[in-house]
This record gives structure tokens, sequence and C-alpha cells, in this order.
């Protein structure tokens, strides 16, 4: 066993653990992609930081998905890797639906923030869950997948941060149109007097 120091995932309590070391490895790749810095730039916790509701719900089309659908994606697959760890059966999520959900066009403050505690929740129980995993089952196939215990866990440390690549293209694409929608120049209101020679007159 490795002894090592071990934070929650708001990094409010610090707590002295024992911990197996693929286990305590495992634990740092989901930490780095989720909340806690690392060598790669963003993760997913960061690229939501200080987004309000109508960011969240932006969308550059009508067929594609905004920041707040990631977020209650990347949720999700947080409960369905968890549930497969644990061998539990489906339909616990707190929202109805699997794999997308979405949400409202207008998107409340309250409700974006709600996905945003919905994300945190679900990334707290599937830490305790792969603490808690015994070691010798993580070269097991786990209930319900193909793939053994080991690859899920590391495999939604890496979900997260494709997701952060999606969320990051997002913000820069709205912040993009923002900036080409004040750039466009005004059309004048059908009425409004025009000054000068018509096209085609004499000149006096």
């Amino acid at each position: 066993m490795t002894k090592i120091w071990a934070r929650d995932h708001d990094h409010g309590v610090i707590m002295k653990d024992h911990l197996q070391p693929q286990i305590a490895l495992l634990l740092a790749l989901l930490d780095q992609s989720y909340d806690k810095k690392a060598w790669h730039g963003p993760n997913l916790r960061g690229s939501i930081r200080r987004l309000s509701a109508t960011e969240a719900a932006w969308r550059p089309h009508a067929q594609r998905h905004n920041i707040a659908e990631h977020v209650v994606h990347a949720a999700y697959w947080k409960y369905a890797v968890r549930r497969r760890l644990l061998g539990e059966k489906r339909g616990s999520f707190p929202l109805k639906g699997s794999n997308w959900f979405v949400v409202p066009e207008s998107l409340s403050e309250e409700t974006w923030r709600g996905y945003i505690s919905l994300l945190d929740e679900q990334h707290r129980s599937l830490r305790q869950a792969v603490a808690e995993f015994p070691e010798a089952r993580l070269h097991r196939p786990s209930p319900g997948s193909r793939y053994v215990a080991a690859e899920m866990i590391y495999g939604i440390a890496s979900h997260d941060l494709y997701h952060v690549g999606q969320i990051q293209l997002l913000k820069r694409l709205q912040a993009t149109s923002a900036e080409q929608e004040t750039q466009r120049p005004r059309a004048a209101p059908p009425n409004a007097i025009r000054w000068g020679r018509p096209s085609g007159s004499p000149a006096s």
C-alpha cells in the first residue's frame, strides 16, 4: 500500500489515507481531469467556471449541443461508470433519460447551477467508488461491460477531457459570434430620410 495525501473533489477536506498504488494513480487521473491543476491545461470544472446560464445555453446551430448539455452528459457517464463498477441496476440517475439530455432553451440560472451541482455530486460518488474499489479487481470485466474496471476508470477521466475540448471550442465560437454581431453594419430603417442628389437626377 502507498500512503498519500488525498483531497476530496472540491479540495475542502484533506485526509491521510492508505491506497493501493494503482488506485492512487487512477484517482489522480480523475482529479486532474475534473478539478485539480494539471500540466495539460483546463479541466472540466475549470472550463465552466463563471459561465452564466445564457452562455451555457448558447448553441452554434439548432442541431448542435450546448455547454449545459455537455455538462449533464458528463454527469450521466460518471454515474454510468460508477454503476458498472459497483454492479448496480439502471434507473437511479436523477434525470429521466440517458446519454444526452435536452436542456430548456430558456435556461435559468437556478437550473444551470443545478446541473453543475449534479456534475459535482456524480463526480464525488464516482471518486468514492474508485477509492474503495479492490485493486485485485481492476483488471477484471465489470458487470454489464466488456471493459475491465481500470479501463472504465481512466476512460471516464479521458471522457472529461474530451468534453473540455468541446466546451472550450463552444466558448470560442460564442465569443466570435458575439464579435461579428457587434461589427455587423446596421441596416437603415425603411422610412429613413436619405440626403443627397438621387441617382440619375440632373445637377443644379
